[in-house]
């Protein structure tokens, strides 16, 4: 049973190709059954998001299992394959595995090390075992990879380097005042990245957001949306006064905030620290703001800085998650070569147990008249002979077992001992010979 990956990304096709193959929530538990009545898929997942469309299948038949998905793309979608052919991109065997394993780690996504992905992933097998079109083989590649996935986010903290303006303002408001339920925030602006940055607020836990906004009507729809509460932009004075958090992102072509106004507002709070993050461009608050007594102010080139440290992070942070996934292939291998090489040991075991049972058996009528302690002897001789005789090469499989090359000294053994091994192992130890974990490409590179 082999892993195949077939699908499309945000570095393989353009977005109008990527709606158009995407599936929605709604039909996914039909489609999986769909999917899975196609000839040679033993189980089957579709992970479905925003920048990626992937299928994952276990097959016996690697080659019927790729053409499988195909056309079950092609049916579904309503396109010709000719014309999503060149953008897909197709993994198979242990190509496969590396790839849902970097998936996983956040490490295909357009943003290194998102979070995200992880619950996608976790919700797309989830779906799967609800459909009831998995097996043993996708139930452990998909485990092991949501563990790995996991691992590397606990090892390296690749996703604890903030790489937008919405998420850093918000990661920089938690450095100045730790947790931020309870403490007041205000957002001025209701545009796009005022919107970004209040979910991302609600996220970190902000349960006190107030929105301030020219259009007041704006500012209810955005306050709606978080669960917040919008406030006149003509009331804002009375409501810098009380918060401790300021997030401003308007569209304002002159500065919104000036000293004298912030010098004022500063004695009725009678100094209690404020914090002012100024996303907007131009600012929106006068940069002598800052140099006023218990306001700190950061305004977007301040947050730039800390986005291009925080891609070198992720970037030291994505080398060592490399590392992690090389380690886990190994495990993975190990286990998945195990599969073959653990049925061809108790064959060879059995083969020399059963020419043990025959040899001495003609021997004993040869010999006759043996006494029982020299019927002994000669038993405790011929065991020996045969497990040290089949010790080396069965130590030596097992060691094989670890390596991507362990499946081809497992169908040697076969042969030189002409061993009976279940039709199945044979049948997929063909399979892994024709296909040692080579990734096959549409037209269009995939990396």
């Amino acid at each position: 049973m082999f892993p195949v990956a077939i699908g499309l990304n945000h570095r393989s096709a353009p977005v109008e190709i990527r709606e158009k193959m995407s599936f929605h929530p709604s039909q996914m538990k039909d489609a999986l059954k769909k999917l899975k009545s196609y000839p040679g898929l033993e189980g089957v997942l579709i992970l479905s998001t925003c920048n990626r469309t992937e299928i994952y299948a276990a097959t016996t038949e690697v080659e019927v299992g790729i053409v499988s998905i195909k056309k079950f793309l092609a049916s579904q979608h309503g396109i010709e394959e000719k014309v999503f052919d060149q953008y897909l991109y197709v993994h198979t065997l242990y190509d496969a595995v590396r790839h849902l394993f970097r998936v996983t780690s956040g490490l295909d996504s357009m943003v290194r090390g998102e979070t995200q992905i992880l619950g996608q992933v976790a919700s797309a097998y989830e779906q799967a075992n609800e459909a009831v079109v998995t097996n043993k083989a996708i139930n452990v590649f998909f485990q092991t990879a949501l563990a790995v996935g996991k691992r590397i986010r606990t090892e390296t903290l690749i996703d604890q380097h903030p790489v937008s303006i919405s998420y850093t303002a918000v990661e920089l408001a938690k450095q100045q005042f730790g947790e931020l339920e309870g403490k007041g925030i205000l957002i001025m602006g209701a545009g796009e990245m005022s919107t970004l940055t209040a979910k991302n607020l609600v996220a970190a836990g902000a349960s006190t957001v107030l929105v301030s906004n020219r259009s007041y009507e704006k500012a209810v729809n955005l306050a709606q949306e978080i669960s917040g509460r919008a406030v006149r932009f003509d009331d804002m004075d009375q409501y810098l006064e009380e918060v401790d958090i300021v997030i401003s992102a308007t569209a304002s072509k002159h500065f919104v905030l000036l000293p004298e106004r912030i010098k004022e507002i500063m004695t009725k709070r009678q100094e209690r620290p404020m914090l002012l993050i100024d996303i907007a461009v131009p600012r929106d608050i006068h940069p002598e703001v800052g140099d006023i007594p218990f306001v700190t102010l950061f305004d977007i080139d301040d947050l730039r800085g800390v986005i291009d440290r925080h891609h070198q992070e992720r970037e030291i942070a994505a080398l060592n998650a490399e590392k992690i996934i090389d380690e886990e292939m190994v495990n993975f291998l190990k286990w998945h070569n195990s599969l073959f090489v653990v049925p061809t040991i108790v064959a060879l075991q059995q083969k020399g147990q059963k020419i043990k049972e025959l040899q001495l058996e003609r021997a004993f009528e040869r010999l006759g008249g043996l006494t029982p302690k020299q019927e002994k002897v000669v038993r405790s001789m011929a065991n020996s002979i045969v497990n040290h005789l089949l010790h080396v090469p069965i130590t030596n499989l097992k060691e094989y077992a670890s390596t991507s090359q362990g499946h081809l000294y497992t169908e040697i053994l076969q042969n030189l001992f002409d061993l009976d091994v279940e039709e199945e192992e044979k049948r997929s130890n063909k399979i892994m010979k024709q296909h040692p974990g080579h990734m096959h490409r549409g037209r269009a590179e995939a990396e």
